[in-house]
């Protein structure tokens, strides 16, 4: 049954304005990503809380084609990838090692049942932001250390190096349970806009004190909120900042799509050389799964090779 209060993003100004806010609450998003894929628990979580930053990040910038967020590192989960089109489709797939998993778990003391932060499962590396529209337009890449404790404080790195935005973000995530045996992933994120803070005062200090009770607030947003079905983003943002002239500015919704098909595919191997193709077939034939959705394509050598 699909909830009708999930599954987008809602954007948001408070404080006259000077301050600007995204509200991330994913469901049936989640669920259809990992049911293309029997991931363990753990990478499950990894997936799909990364799919609610790709999703949170994505809504802050403009543009026409596929914002992509990907990690690598050298740890059990050592990548992850995030499609986020312009359109709303969203598809994400992982890396893993399952030794290096169960030994990782072992280390920590901890069983499969068990979900830590995402960084114990990916250890160093980058996560890195990509913004591609095409190719009459120059592509936008962000990057930065994977470093921190959660996955939320590895973000908000990237703002305070690379964008020098004051930013605020917390994820939220919610493993399946006896009661509830779906996923649900979220997010929130305030910024301070650079440009409108002569909306509340001219004086900085009067800023900086708005900006820090509005995190507060923001800080008070919990689990049970967020992901109860009853609550739309309206009323979550309205007992968060209602005292705060809280304007809605825009709603988005989110639904998987995948953007493989057995056309790009034959025209990539296509375009290899006969040899190429010899070598990649077996039994006169070359099959292929796409990692984001599962689906696999199968090809005959001759329709490679004699077109």
């Amino acid at each position: 049954m699909v909830n009708n209060n999930f599954d987008k993003c809602t954007s948001f100004h408070i404080d006259n304005g000077a301050f600007m806010g995204r509200l991330v609450r994913l469901d049936e998003v989640i669920n259809t990503i990992l049911s293309k894929h029997q991931y363990p628990l753990q990478v499950s979580g990894v997936v799909a809380e990364s799919t609610a930053l790709g999703a949170l990040l994505s809504s802050t910038i403009k543009y026409d084609g596929l914002f992509t967020l990907q990690t690598q590192t050298n740890g059990p989960v050592s990548m992850v990838v995030v499609d986020v089109s312009s359109q709303g489709l969203i598809r994400a797939c992982a890396n893993f090692n399952q030794e290096a998993l169960k030994k990782s778990l072992a280390l920590r003391k901890a069983d499969e049942t068990e979900l830590l932060e995402a960084p114990h499962y990916m250890g160093g590396g980058h996560l890195a932001f990509t913004v591609d529209q095409g190719s009459k337009t120059d592509l936008y890449q962000g990057i930065v250390d994977l470093q921190g404790k959660t996955l939320s404080e590895c973000a908000l790195r990237y703002f305070k190096q690379s964008e020098q935005i004051e930013t605020y973000l917390q994820l939220f995530l919610q493993a399946p349970s006896e009661t509830n045996k779906k996923w649900k992933a979220a997010g929130i994120l305030l910024q301070k806009l650079p440009d409108n803070g002569g909306k509340i005062s001219s004086d900085t200090e009067t800023l900086d004190e708005a900006w820090k009770e509005a995190t507060i607030l923001a800080q008070s947003l919990k689990r049970e909120e967020v992901f109860d079905d009853n609550l739309s983003d309206e009323e979550i943002l309205h007992r968060l900042f209602h005292a705060n002239d809280l304007r809605l500015s825009n709603i988005k919704e989110y639904h998987f799509g995948c953007r493989c098909s057995r056309e790009k595919l034959f025209n990539t191997l296509h375009a290899m050389s006969a040899k190429d193709i010899e070598d990649m077939c077996e039994n006169n034939k070359i099959t292929a799964t796409c990692h984001f959705c599962g689906t696999v394509y199968s090809f005959d050598k001759g329709e490679l090779i004699s077109h």
